[in-house]
């Protein structure tokens, strides 16, 4: 594992280390600047949810109670601009981002703000289900194109949902 891989800083660390200290980071920032404001869902803890190696990147998912994202480590971009990564399920956006403590990150949001989710367990059985769809190619036989446009189309919850249809594409 390379560090342009997987983001600088990280080829030392193992997967579900780098997420717990992502998570630790925001779980500080809940603590000391999100409590009081109104996307805050009191239910919800920060947890990072099934961080690994995939195509040499370090890929999971952070829940907090103000967002769910799929983070992975950035080697490069500026903070603000958007990179497409391809995971086994198709291309996503990722917007790249800093992150005190931790360098520079890749997001992709999942549900923001969080208020759908009764609970933690809800939460967190989403958020596996998010990333084994996002572990599985598709099971049709689409043309390289019309799989591009399927990915790029995906409205994230829909995809959540598992009501995305081969009609989308």
């Amino acid at each position: 594992m390379s560090p342009e891989a997987v983001g600088q800083g990280t080829s030392d660390v193992t997967p579900a280390a780098w997420g717990e200290r992502l998570a630790g980071v925001y779980r500080e920032i809940g603590a000391r600047a999100m409590r009081e404001l109104p996307i805050y869902h009191d239910a919800l803890d920060v947890e990072a949810i099934g961080f690994s190696v995939v195509d040499g990147r370090i890929l999971g998912i952070v829940v907090t109670p103000w967002f769910m994202n799929v983070v992975t480590p950035a080697a490069q971009g500026a903070a603000g601009s958007v990179v497409k990564i391809v995971l086994p399920a198709g291309s996503f956006e990722f917007t790249i981002g800093d992150v005190v403590e931790v360098g520079r990150i890749a997001s992709c949001s999942l549900f923001s703000p969080m208020f759908q989710f009764e609970d933690m367990a809800a939460a967190r059985a989403a958020a596996e289900a998010a990333l084994a769809a996002l572990m599985t190619a598709p099971e049709d036989d689409l043309s390289s194109e019309r799989a591009a446009k399927a990915s790029s189309a995906i409205d994230r919850r829909a995809f959540l949902r598992g009501t995305l249809s081969e009609g989308r594409a």
